[in-house]
């Protein structure tokens, strides 16, 4: 079979990128775009799509993740002691989200069904993930500040009443670390300072729940397993989803999705990444 050269499929936007190329590169303005096309080919460099990306310009980066991965393997040997919880929060929207799906050859393509009227809903959901037993404690609220996730803490604490000590990983979002918070845990010791705003107390009497925050490298998301979660969450219910007239249908598809791991799933942990398959 004869390999054509992108730009004899007609793709507009192949013909332009590679004119681009010739134009930005000296040596290739006298060749076709034809010629252009093979050379990139022998080359081994292909037309892609992008992804996002972004370094962590944290310096505390391997402290911040070495210290967690000891106490991760702590309460692994240690799990009538120790316990470590992912927590994050995730906003989900009432209107279905694009994605690929299976459609019939030809001009049609999967439809994501826009709600009528027009409705720019949304829900938010925190929880905590079991780094052992892929276990998924969560709570749906319209709004999740400090006092929610103070709460939530309490409510961890009650899911293992026997448990020494939960490590909660979680991210730099300043409310995780709000004065509401600390005042319920047993005394933090960081020894990286969180950015928060300069209006919140400095002051903090804490409290008693055995519960040790484990502050995430900042902007370092593929630290934290439970981001899976949210994008399988996405994948099975989320996506392209026919219930954006009916928000509480969609809010108990959500339900129903998070409490199928409410005893623990080994197939959540594959899932994440935290067990080898």
């Amino acid at each position: 079979m004869v390999r054509r050269a992108p730009e004899q499929f007609g793709h507009p936007q192949s013909r332009w990128t590679l004119k681009a190329i010739r134009a930005s590169i000296k040596w290739l303005n006298g060749m076709t775009l034809s010629g252009v096309s093979r050379l990139l080919r022998r080359l081994g460099i292909r037309y892609k799509r992008a992804r996002f990306y972004i370094h962590s310009p944290d310096p505390d980066y391997e402290e911040k993740r070495s210290r967690i991965e000891l106490k991760r393997l702590r309460a692994q040997y240690q799990p009538k002691r120790y316990v470590l919880l992912y927590l994050d929060e995730l906003t989900y929207y009432l209107q279905p989200t694009l994605a690929r799906d299976y459609e019939a050859r030809g001009p049609t393509s999967p439809l994501a069904r826009l709600g009528t009227p027009y409705r720019s809903g949304y829900r938010r959901i925190i929880a905590a993930l079991n780094a052992h037993t892929g276990q998924v404690i969560f709570w749906h609220r319209q709004k999740i500040g400090s006092e929610a996730v103070a709460d939530f803490m309490e409510q961890l604490v009650r899911a293992y009443p026997t448990v020494e000590t939960l490590y909660v990983v979680l991210d730099n979002n300043p409310i995780h670390y709000h004065t509401t918070v600390l005042s319920r845990l047993k005394p933090q010791c960081f020894n990286w300072a969180e950015r928060l705003p300069p209006s919140w107390p400095k002051v903090v009497t804490p409290g008693t729940l055995p519960i040790e925050l484990l502050p995430l490298p900042v902007y370092a998301s593929w630290l934290n397993p439970i981001e899976k979660l949210w994008r399988y969450l996405k994948q099975r219910v989320l996506h392209l989803h026919r219930y954006a007239d009916d928000e509480l249908a969609l809010q108990s598809r959500v339900d129903a999705f998070l409490e199928q791991f409410a005893h623990g799933s080994q197939e959540l942990l594959h899932y994440v990444g935290l067990l080898p398959y």
